[in-house]
C-alpha cells in the first residue's frame, strides 16, 4: 500500500470487512488452498483465510469507532443471508478461486454498506474504498503465469461445493505494510425493524 500521506502520528489501517463460513467449511476450503500451495508453490494460497470479502479499504484508526457504531447498525436490520459455493472460476492470468452462486442477497449487503458506510471508509481521493459486487472465495491470488496456467488447466475441471448460513460479518483490519488481519468486531444479522435500527441512529 503505497503513498499514504498519513499525518504524522496517526495510524492508518488496512481493513476487510468479510463473511466468514463456519469451521467445517473454513477447514474444507483451506485443504484445498494448501493442496494447490504444495503443487504450485503459490504462497498467496497459504497466507489468505478463507473469508468471503465485501469491502476493503483503508482509513485513520481515529475512525474506527464512528465505523463500528454504523457497521453494527447496518446489521442490526440485516437477516442472515445463504451463502452457496460451487466449483472454480478465474480471473484470467493471476487468480483462482470458487464461486459463488447466490449472489443477489450479498449483493444486496455490499450496496447497502456502500450506501450507509463509504463516506466513513473513504481515506483520500486516491484511497476509496472498494466495494466487491462479484463475490468469491479466493484459492490463489498473483499467480506467475505458469502457475496459473497449469493451475487452472487442473482446477477447472474440478469440483467443489460448500455452504453456509452468513449470521454476521467480521471487520478485520492490520496496519499498512504488515501481513496479519486482527478481529476488531464481529456484526451480528439481527433482521430487526428498520425503526428500531433508526432509533439507534439517532438516539
Amino acid at each position: 500500500m503505497k503513498n499514504i500521506n498519513s499525518i504524522p502520528g496517526y495510524i492508518v489501517n488496512e481493513y476487510l470487512l468479510v463473511l466468514n463460513p463456519h469451521e467445517e467449511l473454513r477447514n474444507k476450503i483451506m485443504q484445498v488452498k494448501k493442496q494447490f500451495f504444495d503443487t504450485y508453490k503459490a504462497e498467496s494460497a497459504v497466507y489468505s483465510k478463507p473469508y468471503l470479502t465485501l469491502v476493503n479499504f483503508v482509513q485513520y484508526q481515529m475512525l474506527e469507532e464512528r465505523l463500528v457504531n454504523r457497521l453494527k447498525i447496518i446489521a442490526m436490520g440485516h437477516h442472515p443471508i445463504k451463502v452457496e459455493l460451487r466449483d472454480y472460476e478465474s480471473f484470467p492470468a493471476h487468480t483462482i478461486y470458487i464461486n459463488v452462486t447466490s449472489k443477489l442477497p450479498i449483493q444486496n449487503l455490499v450496496k447497502q454498506v456502500r450506501s450507509e458506510a463509504q463516506q466513513l471508509m473513504h481515506l483520500n481521493k486516491e484511497h476509496r474504498a472498494h466495494f466487491i459486487m462479484e463475490p468469491y472465495v479466493t484459492i490463489a491470488r498473483k499467480l506467475q503465469p505458469w502457475q496459473f496456467e497449469k493451475g487452472w488447466l487442473e482446477y477447472s475441471n474440478k469440483q467443489f461445493t460448500g455452504r453456509f448460513i452468513a449470521d454476521s460479518m467480521l471487520l478485520l483490519k492490520r496496519p499498512v505494510g504488515q501481513m496479519k488481519y486482527e478481529i476488531v468486531q464481529r456484526f451480528e444479522f439481527q433482521n430487526l425493524p428498520v425503526t428500531t435500527t433508526q432509533g439507534a441512529l439517532f438516539g
